[in-house]
Parts: structure tokens; C-alpha cells; sequence
């Protein structure tokens, strides 16, 4: 399994910034811009504390299995991967929809913050940018945590074909 790249999920973020700022102005012209739900930064925000709550007790039972601890519960490999690639999907889906709430709050921010209702919208999409920047860096630290050691052992050849 690769890891995420940082470079990857900015670029993500950027572009999907970047349509839906798009988006939101030929919609806005159109006709009505639908509204931001409130429910949006609080799913990321609750994603990001299982993300983290998760990297934690592994962090911990890994050092406990490290230390020898007696009747430390060690981490199982398939676990291990199952939390890795929920972090991935997590990090990749987040840099997307705070890229796509973060265009929206853009446009909302440059175009009718007189309105209170749409300022309100321009706090919950600026909500959603924080909270998918904590699913970002909490999906990385779960990475982190559970990244293998590198293998620098000279005295193994390459396996021959």
C-alpha cells in the first residue's frame, strides 16, 4: 500500500476548490445557490476524532506490544490495513468536499455576504475547510502510526526470479 501524498490531497482540494467556485457562480446566476448543510462540518469533525482516537490506541498498543508488556493486546496486520485505507479514503473524500465547500465559501465570501443568511452559509462552508484540514492530518498521523519499518537489512539479496 502507497501513502498519501500531501502534494495529492492539495491538489484535490485546489481543484475541486476551483470548479465549484465555478459552479457556484454559473448556479448562482441560474438561479438559486443551494444552501450549505450545518451537518457537513460536524460529520468531518466527528470523522477526524475517530481518525485520531483510532491512531492513539494504536500508537499505544503498539508500544506496549514493543515494550513486552505483559497482557498487552497487540495490533492485528489486517486491522492495521483497515485502518490505514479508512484513513486514505477518509483524507481523499475530505480534501474533496472542503475543496468543494471551500469554492463555495469563496464565492459566498466575494459575492453577498449582506445577506444574513448566506453569511451563515460562508461560516458552515469556512467550517468545513477546518474540519476536512483535521481529517486531512488525522488520516496522516493514523498513517504514521501504523507505517511499517523500513527493511534496510544488506545482508539480504533480492529475491531472483
Amino acid at each position: 500500500m502507497k501513502q498519501l501524498r500531501p502534494a495529492v490531497l492539495a491538489g484535490i482540494f485546489v481543484i475541486a476548490g476551483v470548479l465549484s467556485w465555478a459552479g457556484a457562480r454559473l448556479w448562482n446566476a441560474y438561479g438559486t445557490l443551494p444552501g450549505v448543510p450545518l451537518a457537513a462540518p460536524i460529520v468531518l469533525a466527528v470523522i477526524a476524532v475517530v481518525l485520531f482516537a483510532t491512531a492513539l490506541s494504536m500508537r499505544a498498543r503498539l508500544k506496549a506490544q514493543r515494550e513486552r508488556r505483559p497482557g498487552a493486546k497487540g495490533v492485528e496486520p489486517l486491522m492495521a490495513a483497515r485502518a490505514v485505507v479508512f484513513g486514505q479514503a477518509s483524507a481523499l473524500v475530505a480534501a474533496l468536499v472542503a475543496g468543494m465547500y471551500g469554492g463555495v465559501g469563496v464565492f459566498l465570501l466575494t459575492e453577498s455576504l449582506d445577506v444574513p443568511a448566506r453569511r451563515d452559509q460562508a461560516w458552515y462552508a469556512g467550517g468545513c475547510v477546518l474540519a476536512g484540514a483535521a481529517v486531512i492530518a488525522a488520516a496522516l498521523f493514523l498513517e504514521h502510526v501504523l507505517k511499517l519499518p523500513e527493511d534496510d537489512d544488506p545482508t539480504k539479496s533480492p529475491a531472483t526470479a
